[in-house]
This record gives structure tokens, C-alpha cells and sequence, in this order.
């Protein structure tokens, strides 16, 4: 190698030493200057980390404690207390249960109680139980009349039996007419129109 060339490596790692130690430099002014945000978003970062972290244990021991309450009402623990434990922690769950308990007593004050119920169906279910049990046509009708509920056909089946013994052929048969071809339920009506309401 040439002296020539030698001096220009020399002068190329001085440049590049320069440039880092510049950098360096830009750096150091700038932590600086932004101390105290950056420490305080690290800080900010932690903080909701842990946040974090403490909420999804908390919601895991609520609803490890959820369960642990439902198995004591399945085992036969019918007190007050538990089923208010059990609200609290878990108000669909409790719903959950109390539909189950309403189910096996057959008791349209049970879910009349759950009509407005949040947990997914129950609030339907329960609707179209009460007034089924108590044999309500206007429930029923109200119930008939809603969008997307699950026993629409049924109700409109019960309403069309309730029809029938009072005497209201045409009533019958409009709330018949009302149930779709395709439905589990089209036999029923077709014989119902056929054969009990003429």
C-alpha cells in the first residue's frame, strides 16, 4: 500500500470516529433535555403493565370465586347469603342458576324475575316461560311480536291454542298462518289448522 493510500484510511476512520462521537453527543443533549418525560414514560408504561396484570387476576380470582359459589348452591346451599355472593360477583351467572332453579320448580314467578336479565337468553327464555306458565295471552302476543326471540313460533302455537278454547277460529288460524313453511314447527300448525281449528 501507498503512503497516499494509508493517509486517506487514517483520514476516512477519523471522519467516521467524528461522526460517531457526534452522534454520541446529540444523543446525550437529547436525554438531556427530555429526562424527566422519557422517565416518566417509562414510569407510565410499568404502571399500566401492572395494571394490567392486577386486573386480569382480580378477574380470575372473581370468577374462580363465582364458581366456587355456584358449586355450593348445586350441592344444596340455598341460603340467602350465597345467592347474594353469588349476584355479586356474577350477576349472569347467579341468572344462569336462578333460571335452572326456576326450570326445575316450574314457577312463572321465578322467571318473571329474570325478564330483564343481561345473561345471554335467559331474559328471552324466561319472557316466553312466564307467560307460557301463566297461560298470558297478552305476553304471549307481546312476546310473538318481538324480533329474533327464540320461542316465537311456540308462543305463536300457544296462542293459537288459547284461541281455539275460547272459541276464535279466525284468531287461530291468523296466529297459525303466522309460522313459516320451513319452520320445525309447520307440521304442528298444519295439522293444528287441519284437524283443530276449522
Amino acid at each position: 500500500m501507498s503512503l497516499k493510500d494509508n493517509i486517506d484510511m487514517v483520514k476516512e476512520e477519523l471522519n467516521s470516529e467524528e461522526k460517531f462521537f457526534e452522534k454520541a453527543v446529540v444523543t446525550e443533549k437529547f436525554v438531556k433535555k427530555y429526562k424527566k418525560p422519557l422517565i416518566g414514560s417509562v414510569i407510565a408504561i410499568v404502571l399500566i403493565v401492572a395494571a394490567d396484570i392486577a386486573y386480569d387476576v382480580n378477574k380470575q380470582n372473581t370468577i374462580t370465586a363465582a364458581n366456587e359459589t355456584l358449586k355450593e348452591l348445586q350441592a344444596g346451599s340455598f341460603d340467602t347469603a350465597t345467592v347474594a355472593r353469588l349476584q355479586s360477583l356474577s350477576s349472569e351467572l347467579h341468572d344462569v342458576w336462578a333460571y335452572s332453579q326456576a326450570v326445575a320448580n316450574e314457577s312463572a314467578e321465578e322467571f318473571s324475575k329474570l325478564t330483564d336479565s343481561k345473561a345471554l337468553l335467559i331474559g328471552d327464555l324466561s319472557t316466553y316461560e312466564a307467560a307460557q306458565l301463566k297461560g298470558d295471552k297478552k305476553l304471549l302476543e307481546k312476546y310473538a311480536k318481538q324480533k329474533d326471540v327464540i320461542y316465537k313460533e311456540l308462543a305463536l302455537v300457544e296462542l293459537a291454542l288459547i284461541a281455539m278454547n275460547e272459541g276464535k277460529i279466525d284468531e287461530a288460524h291468523a296466529n297459525l298462518s303466522m309460522i313459516s313453511s320451513d319452520s320445525p314447527l309447520a307440521n304442528v300448525a298444519k295439522s293444528l289448522m287441519h284437524y283443530g281449528v276449522k
